[in-house]
């Protein structure tokens, strides 16, 4: 399995929260998505299609994204404000869309984010596609992103 598709998003992630959250994000050590599989509060989802097609997904306890959205909003959201949605979408597509231009080689298009809320959800694979796991640490606190996709 050939994971250097993966650096690509974790570069997007580290320069969307430098630009976008003003924070400082490390990449913490990635590894394959197994059972038990990690649970979360809220999370954006991006379908990736193409010469490659997956998805990506960068998932949050709820506490943690209100702190990532109101420092992106320089303002102060709560768990209920339609904002901590639309914030956590525009932050999947963001990171989405940068890690693209590093994979232009799959000419990959992007889905519209779908933002999944609710309390210990987990997010699904494709059948038969690993995904990897890449777990962040910040002063706003732990996140994770999940990114599957099937090359040739």
């Amino acid at each position: 399995m050939d994971v250097s598709y993966i650096n690509p998003f974790i570069s997007a992630t580290i320069e969307c929260f430098k630009k976008m959250i003003f924070t400082d994000v490390t990449p913490m050590s990635p590894s394959l998505k197994n059972e038990p599989f990690p649970t979360y509060d809220i999370s954006g989802v991006i379908g990736l299609s193409g010469e490659a097609q997956g998805s990506i997904s960068l998932s949050f306890p709820q506490d943690v994204a209100i702190r990532v959205i109101s420092s992106m909003l320089s303002a102060q959201i709560t768990e209920k404000s339609p904002e901590l949605i639309d914030g956590i979408g525009e932050i999947a597509n963001i990171v989405a869309g940068n890690a693209k231009r590093g994979l232009s080689k799959f000419n990959l298009s992007i889905s519209l984010p779908n933002v999944i809320l609710g309390r210990n959800h987990v997010i699904g694979g494709q059948s038969g596609v690993p995904t990897i796991i890449v777990p962040f640490n910040s002063n706003l606190g732990f996140f994770s992103m999940e990114v599957a996709l099937k090359t040739r």
